[in-house]
């Protein structure tokens, strides 16, 4: 079929982009670690253009850094570097978002209801066990689906990239508390139950609460 090579190397290209992603957020492609499209490229078993390309992508998402002459590094994101983050999600969601907020909660109608629903179970469930890893995929499932709603692909695509960024800082820090359990945010129930009574006020309370749950949690750590 005419393209289809095109079409493979692109669905190749997202596939490695999103398992690499997958790694720098688990922490087990480390903050500071250097590698080169060679590398990357034996350890898929694939060759360096979808590499290359990929790996652009997430440079382009601000999760690596080109180092010329050497390769790639894992972006390190400091604790200054995280309140932006957080700041920037709040600004986000006390601005353009909150002119939208009542387009999303009417906008969650019962098949849209039903998959977040399913999202914020699983994520509150691996939140109250403290299991970091599935908490993050649900996590990161949960509120894309909730900030499609909105209906700006400029605002979910910002939102998701800065949720990505925060989530590559505060891995780390989690990873040193022997038990997560009970100190996760899993307010994701509340949310969906908020959407499905269309009551806005506490949408937005909840969208809140997320962040300073994470700023207070990191500023726990961060102090120990």
């Amino acid at each position: 079929m005419p393209g289809s090579d095109a079409v493979k190397r692109t669905t190749l290209r997202s596939q490695i982009a999103d398992a690499l992603r997958e790694e720098v957020i688990a922490g087990r492609l480390p903050a500071g670690r250097q590698f080169t499209v060679k590398e990357i490229a034996e350890s898929y078993g694939v060759s360096a253009t979808p590499v290359r390309e990929a790996l652009l992508d997430l440079c382009s998402q601000g999760l690596l850094d080109v180092e010329l002459h050497k390769g790639y590094r894992v972006r390190e994101f400091s604790y200054t570097d995280f309140l932006a983050m957080v700041e920037a999600r709040r600004m986000m969601f006390e601005g353009m978002f909150r002119h939208a907020i009542e387009r999303a909660v009417n906008g969650a109608g019962p098949e849209v209801l039903a998959s977040v629903r399913r999202r914020a179970d699983e994520a509150a469930r691996a939140a109250g066990a403290g299991e970091l890893d599935v908490l993050i995929g649900y996590d990161l499932r949960f509120w894309g689906e909730f900030a499609a709603l909105v209906g700006n692909p400029y605002v979910s695509d910002f939102l998701a990239r800065v949720r990505v960024q925060s989530w590559v800082f505060m891995v780390p820090l989690l990873r040193r508390v022997p038990d997560l359990s009970g100190r996760l945010w899993r307010e994701h129930p509340e949310m969906v139950e908020a959407l499905a009574r269309r009551d806005a006020a506490e949408v937005m309370r909840l969208t809140l609460d997320y962040n300073d749950h994470a700023l207070a949690l990191i500023e726990s750590l961060a102090g120990s």
